[in-house]
C-alpha cells in the first residue's frame, strides 16, 4: 500500500512539474525591434552581436532610414547570413 502511495506521489509532482519546466522555454525569447532599440538593446538581445555591431547598426539605420525587411539587416558591416539566421526570432521591425 505504501508503494501505492509514493507512486501516485510521484506521479502527481512529475504532472505538475513538467508544465513549468515548459513555460520558460516559451518565454524566454525576448525580441528587440532594430527600427527603435539602442545600440545597448541590441547587443542584449541578439547573440552574435556586440556593442560595436549594435552601434553599426544604429548608424546604419540613422545615415539609411528603417529597416524594411529582416534580411536588409545584411547591409550592415558586419552583419552578414549566420547572424541573420541565428538571431531571425528576436528581430522585430515595429
Amino acid at each position: 500500500m505504501r508503494n501505492i502511495f509514493l507512486a501516485l506521489c510521484l506521479s502527481l509532482s512529475a504532472l505538475f512539474t513538467l508544465p513549468a519546466m515548459a513555460e520558460p522555454l516559451e518565454t524566454s525569447m525576448v525580441s528587440v525591434n532594430i527600427n527603435e532599440a539602442s545600440a545597448a538593446e541590441m547587443a542584449e538581445v541578439l547573440q552574435g552581436v556586440g556593442e560595436s555591431k549594435a552601434q553599426a547598426i544604429v548608424d546604419y539605420r540613422e545615415e539609411n532610414g528603417t529597416f524594411g525587411a529582416v534580411e536588409d539587416l545584411t547591409q550592415v558591416k558586419g552583419i552578414g547570413p549566420s547572424t541573420l539566421k541565428n538571431n531571425e526570432a528576436r528581430i522585430a521591425l515595429e
